[in-house]
């Protein structure tokens, strides 16, 4: 059934919208823009840029479904688990060949749409929310390399380190919210490297690979990719996004008017972390024990829906929303959950039941979304012909 869900503030918005990225990664700038310059002189010039995108998220989604069937506990990288058999080699081989398309594409499809003089707010709408996606299946994929025994972290760790990620990327686009520019963060390429890296290792030297500790620090292998996500995220990406909303500040070129209206993108975030952090640490039954891919998967579509819905008030200059309606039934949800007596069984059914709910939302907001501006600029989302004018 069709919505409109951008209102005529947010369509003549998107009319006046004009893209602004700053990049300074040297990775970016001296290795993988290079490279792509390269790589887009192969695509055809009739292929529309949003089948790039849409395919690079396509083929990291394949990656989480394989991940999913062969080990889907994160328990077949773990030695004591002796009835589980371990991902076959094969799969390491196909991640990392999905994995290196998909970065490739996410990073040509932009310079494509230049190419062919088609770039517009729909593209980069596209790009960022299949993005804010695609967070949630990567550490995912990372975490089945490591697996969840030895050398790994604990279930609830890497919810936590999910959140640093979901927090890399939304700050990133609440910067964006008050200073108009998107400065691209420098961890992004640098952790689609380490990612590729991870699953060719683990394909030439199998998961036993990474069962190993660092000398005099005592943590195992995976353990440290956990650091080195939250440096990331809270060394490197936090204080960047808030020297640069300073520096709008000091140079009077703050979009929002207040303290209150600059930080509205951070509420409905700080709502879903806060809600799903006392569900997976009180869960009656352990959720992330007996289940959490499922957990897993529910917080980040709803993340993304939310990171949807700021990218579209952000590109359209107007107010950004403080509540998701998801938040209803993840309420509800938990209100059950917290006051009836049940078993496990049921607390991951509650859960199963909110996930498919939150994708056939968050589907049907992006392909509606996506219909309407279609229609409204007179394009097709997947082919570069344009209706004529009335």
């Amino acid at each position: 059934m069709y919505y409109q869900y951008l209102s005529q503030e947010k369509i003549k918005g998107f009319e006046n919208y004009k893209y602004s990225a700053i990049d300074t990664s040297p990775l970016s700038n001296y290795v993988m823009h290079p490279f792509w310059n390269q790589v887009v002189k192969l695509v055809p010039t009739w292929l529309a840029p949003n089948v790039l995108t849409f395919t690079g998220f396509l083929l990291t989604l394949l990656n989480a479904i394989l991940l999913a069937i062969y080990d889907y506990s994160f328990h077949a990288s773990c030695d004591t688990e002796i009835d589980i058999l371990p991902v076959p080699r094969w799969v390491w081989l196909v991640c990392a060949i999905n994995h290196f398309l998909a970065h490739t594409l996410d990073g040509i499809d932009g310079k494509h749409a230049r190419r062919t003089k088609s770039s517009g707010p729909l593209g980069e709408l596209m790009d960022h929310g299949l993005d804010s996606w695609a967070a949630l299946f990567m550490p995912t994929c990372m975490y089945s390399v490591f697996g969840s025994g030895e050398y790994s972290c604990t279930e609830l760790r890497v919810f936590f380190i999910l959140w640093s990620v979901h927090l890399c990327f939304i700050f990133s686009h609440w910067e964006k919210y008050n200073t108009g520019v998107l400065y691209l963060p420098w961890g992004y390429d640098i952790s689609q490297m380490v990612l590729l890296a991870a699953f060719l290792v683990t394909y030439f030297k199998s998961y036993a690979f990474w069962k190993f500790s660092i000398p005099f620090l005592n943590i195992g292998s995976g353990e440290v990719i956990e650091m080195l996500i939250y440096g990331g995220t809270f060394g490197m990406s936090l204080p960047v996004s808030l020297y640069n909303i300073y520096c709008a500040y000091k140079k009077g070129e703050l979009k929002q008017t207040s303290i209150w209206e600059a930080m509205r993108p951070l509420v409905p975030i700080l709502l879903l972390f806060l809600s799903t952090t006392v569900w997976a640490i009180y869960s009656p039954t352990n959720i992330l024990y007996n289940d959490s891919r499922v957990f897993y998967w529910l917080v980040g579509t709803v993340f993304s829906n939310i990171a949807c819905r700021l990218i579209v008030c952000q590109m359209s200059s107007t107010r950004c929303e403080v509540f998701n309606w998801l938040f209803y039934p993840i309420g509800l949800a938990l209100l059950f959950i917290f006051t009836c007596p049940h078993q496990s069984s049921t607390e991951v059914v509650i859960a199963w039941a909110l996930l498919i709910l939150s994708i056939l939302a968050h589907v049907h907001y992006g392909v509606c979304v996506v219909q309407q501006m279609c229609k409204h600029f007179r394009i097709h989302c997947f082919s570069l012909k344009k209706d004529g004018k009335d």
